[in-house]
């Protein structure tokens, strides 16, 4: 056992643990998803820095870093806390994910979040927030946030998702994906680069990304992960800065909406989105956590809900911003007529929507995924129009079909 401090308590922990661990021994509550009470760690691999506290006067996330002797912690509890949510769909949507950074500052103390990204690159494909019929060269610049608060074991970009893990044992820490897949897949692979990303403030972000703008010539600046919305000072941070540097540009969301409550939707909005993705996943909680790599099926409930909630709101409330909608295909995740149920009540919604279907390939713990074939794909298309969708997009080995059905060069 050490003694550290923590909010201003002596306390003794073992020794070698993470923060979090330790917190967790002391008694406190961790939360997953902004309804929840507790201290919001969702990714927990060290990439989003949500969970960050005050360790000596800088910012440190509780969750991939370990304590040591006369370690003085402040957790900022107060503000890291929302109110116990017990039950009801909308009483969801009254919770918020804590507004603030960390709150217990000393004198000099270095709290500005921060979160590990890369990219700043040009992006010829956008992504599901993306208006379908842009195309030539680059069309936006793209960022990619660390962490994820799901463990989809055949995430696309799981590169930059886990590039903040220290072993590839903080790959999928609730994830039953190696008890679905085959043996090749069970074996994790090598954790990615860390020089992928960096560690950067917003005003950081916001200047890298304006500098790329400037250099691809762009007018669309948008920001993805991994799941971006996750560290939620900082997104907003990043998003009002962005907005100043660049005042004309497209400002363009991408996520998987999973913890998008109303008074956060607000806030992205009023820091200066324009453009919005929402990846919805699934329609049925089992089938999202076959794909999110899941086990925890309340947890998975409140963020599947929180999704579909997250495109109603955005689609009632914000007329004035994109919105697309992301849904995922492959057989061995997803069945046709899943898909399809989704489809009518995105419809329901409005018909005009724009849904990209994104053809789930081999990738990441899933090698023994077959990527949906051509053909497979336009089965989706032809079957989501017939729901009533005019606005259908779909990803393909072929390039990307646009809603005429034709593919779009």
């Amino acid at each position: 056992m050490i003694s550290i401090e923590v909010d201003s308590r002596a306390v003794k922990v073992a020794e070698g643990c993470t923060i979090k661990e330790a917190l967790e021994s002391l008694g406190f509550e961790i939360a997953l998803h902004p309804a929840e009470k507790g201290l919001f760690m969702p990714c927990q691999t060290g990439g989003c820095w949500a969970c960050a506290v005050d360790v000596d006067g800088s910012l440190a996330p509780a969750c991939a870093t370990s304590v040591s002797q006369g370690m003085r912690i402040m957790t900022g509890r107060e503000r890291m806390t929302v109110p116990s949510i017990k039950e009801g769909a909308d009483d969801i949507e009254k919770a918020g994910a804590p507004k603030e950074p960390i709150s217990s500052c000393r004198s000099g103390s270095d709290l500005t979040p921060k979160r590990l990204v890369g990219g700043f690159l040009g992006h010829q494909a956008g992504g599901v927030g993306t208006p379908w019929w842009l195309k030539g060269g680059s069309i936006e610049v793209a960022c990619f946030t660390a962490g994820c608060n799901l463990c989809c074991p055949q995430c696309q970009n799981w590169r930059f998702t886990y590039a903040g893990s220290l072993t590839s044992s903080s790959f999928g820490f609730q994830s039953s994906a190696t008890s679905s897949t085959s043996d090749s897949a069970a074996s994790l692979p090598s954790p990615p680069s860390q020089s992928l990303t960096t560690l950067l403030t917003p005003e950081q972000a916001a200047r890298k990304m304006t500098a790329a703008r400037r250099r691809f010539a762009v007018d669309r600046l948008a920001v993805s992960g991994g799941e971006c919305t996750l560290n939620r000072p900082w997104l907003v941070e990043f998003l009002r800065l962005l907005r100043k540097m660049n005042p004309a540009a497209h400002l363009h969301v991408d996520t998987n909406g999973s913890i998008l409550t109303r008074d956060y939707i607000d806030e992205l909005a009023e820091a200066g989105m324009t453009d919005i993705g929402i990846d919805l996943k699934a329609l049925r909680t089992a089938t999202f956590m076959e794909i999110c790599g899941l086990v925890d099926e309340p947890l998975a409930e409140m963020y599947l809900e929180t999704a579909w909630r997250a495109v109603r709101y955005v689609h009632d409330s914000y007329p004035q911003i994109y919105l697309g909608v992301g849904i995922p295909y492959n057989s061995l995740l997803i069945s046709l007529d899943e898909i399809i149920a989704m489809g009518r009540k995105i419809a329901e919604i409005d018909p005009w929507m724009q849904v990209c279907v994104l053809d789930l390939r081999p990738e990441f713990l899933r090698d023994d995924l077959i990527r949906p074939s051509f053909w497979d794909m336009m089965q989706v298309h032809y079957n989501l129009r017939d729901c009533g969708l005019l606005t259908v997009v779909c990803q393909t080995e072929k390039g990307k079909v646009g809603p005429s059905g034709r593919l779009v060069v």
